[in-house]
């Protein structure tokens, strides 16, 4: 910090901000509690801790290190910051230099000598870890231990080496299984001499991607025990509810088979975190009237009533006005957002605001986000740690373990989806035992408004425990298929693979993709596709992603998720990055073309039509007029039209039709139907009806994260007057990944609590006709028409006016 003002100070700007300010929590210091190092630890890795600062270890660190050393599968789920990796590397460390020291020639003994896998949802994450390792190894004085990182991007000729002689190998799931799985006996030196398994960050594995990689490191297992080797694996996580749980689930192993490591016994400093509230539209930001700029840049932000209260400004507007203030005073600051557009949003405005301080200010802010190119994110990562970079908007690619430390505070634009990854964002400020502050800047989603407003939601509630379901067929089928190409799947195969029996595969007989003989399930090669190619580990399908790519210089800008390119990188899109703005040409053969017409004054937001279609009805609850349903959809939707919006008021220009394929996708869903008689004595009739429903839709998804581990953007929705197969009005919520992620199940399980939150949100809200704190929603591909909030709150309490057992339990 260059000011004598604080954080905090700086953002209240000498009281003219108080109003934004909705509650502050003061987080007490934590002293900090060792252990003396574990008798079995080489003294030279001990030593070389020792040189890098670390003199006794955190008594977490201690026990989750031995119960690895011993055999045991072991979670540790500590703060951020909390030096969780210590419990990976002294035992993987130490294994490998005892056998250096046993072994009196290096090179006859090393294709014994003990091995470990690191696995990380990033490659950022692992290059960072591989750094640390470095400044560890070297610390230690001696060259018995050799790791590396391999991915995608590794070449071959260094893959050669890795295969014959790293002792650590730190990759990603993705590498498993692309490559390394599928080419398993290449890799059998490393396999066979498998001590250890580390799982970094396995918190963030959650939902689809959860599945996919439970079932990953389920196949690593397998094959590993085909060689002989019986690994024991560390998980490390960030604080989450049930980690045994869920460490049990990812192995496939009984939960007693795992030991949890939970109390954090490293040092914090004082943290603030506050919860703030965006100003009113038109309010000054210096004499506490109001501001102008009530935009919804970025494609999110408040536009609502115009009640006394009157709409507020977006998140990402207030935040990068907050981000300026922090930078300008010497602050350095992450401000997370939810998604990339908003990222380079949040980027320009601030650099925006910098420019009308000190020209040379705007230089010191960047964005950070998925889809750059991994020389970029180095860069970037480098540049915030030495200071050369004062603020980085970034989204949660920067919420995993790369370490960047002495941070003075963090913003989050927008709930991050859960109490977990609120944490783990928030930890970013203060690490390493420094005070540091946090602050939830309030979106105009239902969610937000409702937690600013009731603190103890947060700070009164346990974190949720991380949930992901290996057993979802559609996620399962085409695993077994991968694992049965790298290994013949016999009948004790089949409980590691959480099957009661040989029906799943079986299934895959009749349609060809497997073979049955007397000795197991054998992939059919009579196929042309590749199996591991039947799946991505991302939740959008196998399909690679779209490449953006300059159309004048040939330069490949970044990459777009295929699922999500119809909506973002159509022709007349306006893609961003690094404060350059870009024009798409065309979206063709999965690549998307696009010229520099920076600056361009408007944005863009695609418009979409959906259909369902009920294809099978797994649970039903009768409330009499009043009728639920979950089971499985086919959500058919067509991006059909973009809008530009005009800077910065997000005012339409116009709206232009694309011709675009429809896309389908198979999932679970919950559902709940009214009859026509009792929607008539509560008053709806046919002018209001679309918009009660469409309104209550779009608050019941916003509020669902309350009661899920996901985000608003994990689950769609779609409500009708006339469905055609309920013959009903119907409103259906559903999980927004082939084969369901378990969100829509949970919804229906706690109906009435669901759905009395959000009545209680809505009618909570000031706005007089609805806004984006209750019944408008950022993704909506109809662009909020049309919606009625008095009407929503008549429908919501006609629905639950039929509970039958109103004071009952608020799940099933």
């Amino acid at each position: 910090m260059t000011t004598s003002a604080g954080p905090l100070e700086v953002l209240l700007a000498g009281g003219t901000r108080s109003d934004r300010l909705v509650h502050l929590e003061h987080l007490p210091a934590r002293d900090a509690r060792t252990e003396p190092w574990p008798s079995w630890a080489d003294p030279g890795v001990v030593a070389g801790y020792g040189v890098l600062g670390i003199r006794e270890p955190w008594g977490h660190q201690v026990r989750a290190a031995d119960a690895v050393w011993n055999g045991r599968h072991t979670v540790i789920a500590t703060g951020t910051g909390s030096g969780k990796s210590l419990a990976a590397w002294l035992p993987a460390l130490t294994a490998v230099r005892t056998h250096a020291r046993q072994g009196s020639n290096r090179i006859a003994t090393m294709a014994r000598s003990p091995t470990t896998l690191y696995l990380s949802p990033t490659k950022a994450l692992a290059a960072d870890q591989l750094a640390a390792l470095a400044r560890l190894v070297e610390a230690t004085g001696t060259a018995d231990v050799r790791a590396a990182t391999c991915d995608g991007d590794t070449p071959m000729d260094e893959r050669d080496w890795i295969r014959a002689h790293a002792d650590l190998v730190l990759t990603n799931p993705d590498f498993l299984h692309f490559s390394l799985l599928p080419g398993h006996r290449r890799w059998q030196r490393v396999l066979r001499a498998l001590r250890f398994l580390v799982i970094d960050e396995c918190h963030a594995y959650r939902g689809v991607m959860g599945a996919h990689v439970a079932l990953v490191v389920r196949r690593l297992l397998r094959v590993a025990r085909h060689y002989g080797a019986d690994p024991t694996v560390l998980l490390a996580s960030a604080t989450t509810g049930s980690p045994a749980t869920t460490a049990a689930r990812m192995l496939g192993v009984p939960e007693d088979d795992v030991t949890a490591v939970t109390r954090d016994d490293s040092p914090t400093g004082t943290r603030t975190f506050a919860l703030w509230e965006p100003a009113l539209v038109g309010r000054s930001s210096e004499s506490g009237g109001r501001v102008g700029d009530a935009g919804r840049f970025g494609g999110v932000g408040a536009d609502g009533g115009e009640d006394d209260a009157g709409p507020r400004r977006s998140a990402l507007a207030e935040t990068a006005e907050l981000l300026a203030d922090l930078v300008s005073a010497g602050a350095r600051t992450l401000a997370f957002t939810r998604a990339r557009a908003a990222v380079e949003a949040v980027s320009e405005r601030t650099r925006s605001h910098l420019s009308e301080i000190d020209g040379e200010l705007p230089a010191k802010v960047a964005a950070y986000r998925g889809g750059y190119l991994p020389e970029e994110r180095r860069a970037l990562e480098r540049a915030i740690r030495t200071g050369e970079l004062l603020g980085l908007a970034t989204t949660n690619a920067l919420e995993l373990g790369i370490d960047l430390s002495g941070l003075d505070a963090v913003l989050i634009a927008g709930w991050p989806g859960s109490r977990a990854s609120l944490w783990q964002q928030a930890g970013r400020s203060g690490r390493a035992g420094t005070d540091g502050l946090a602050v939830l800047v309030a979106s105009g989603d239902p969610l937000d408004s409702y937690l600013v407003h009731h603190p103890e939601a947060i700070f009164g509630t346990p974190v949720e425990a991380t949930t992901f379901d290996p057993t979802n067929p559609y996620v399962l089928a085409p695993h077994l298929c991968a694992a049965a190409a790298e290994l013949p799947i016999r009948d004790e195969d089949l409980a590691g693979f959480g099957l009661d029996d040989g029906t799943l595969p079986a299934e895959l007989v009749r349609r060809g993709l497997l073979r049955r003989r007397t000795d197991g399930w054998f992939w059919n090669y009579a196929r042309s596709e590749n199996p591991t190619r039947l799946t991505d580990l991302r939740g959008s399908g196998a399909e690679p992603a779209v490449p953006i790519v300059e159309r004048q210089t040939g330069r490949v800008l970044g990459t777009v998720d295929a699922a999500r390119a119809d909506a973002t990188v159509h022709a007349g899109a306006v893609y961003v990055h690094q404060g350059r703005t870009y024009l798409v040409e065309e979206l063709a053969d999965g690549v998307a073309l696009a010229r520099d017409e920076t600056p361009i004054s408007y944005r863009t937001r695609a418009r979409s039509t959906s259909h369902v279609t009920i294809l099978q009805t797994r649970r039903e609850r009768d409330w009499g007029d009043v009728r639920w349903g979950f089971g499985v959809i086919e959500m058919t939707s067509r991006v059909s039209a973009f809008t530009r919006l005009r800077l910065p008021t997000m005012e339409p220009l116009g709206t232009f039709p694309l011709d675009l394929p429809e896309r389908r996708m198979q999932t679970t869903a919950v559902w709940y139907t009214l009859a026509p008689a009792a929607l008539e004595r509560a008053g709806l009739g046919p002018a209001e009806l679309p918009g009660a429903l469409h309104a209550a839709e779009h608050a019941a998804i916003g509020m669902l994260p309350l009661l899920a581990t996901c985000d608003r953007w994990d689950i769609g929705g779609l409500s009708t007057a006339l469905h055609e197969q309920t013959l009903l009005p119907t409103v259906f919520v559903y999980d927004g990944y082939p084969g369901g992620a378990g969100f829509a199940e949970r919804a229906y399980a706690a109906a009435p609590l669901w759905l009395s939150t959000t009545r209680g949100a809505i009618s909570a809200c000031p706005c007089r006709d609805g806004c984006p704190a209750c019944v408008q929603s950022p993704k909506c591909g109809n662009g909020n028409s049309p919606l009625d909030k008095r009407a929503a709150l008549r429908l919501l309490s006609l629905v639950l006016d039929h509970d039958p057992d109103p004071a009952g339990p608020q799940s099933a």
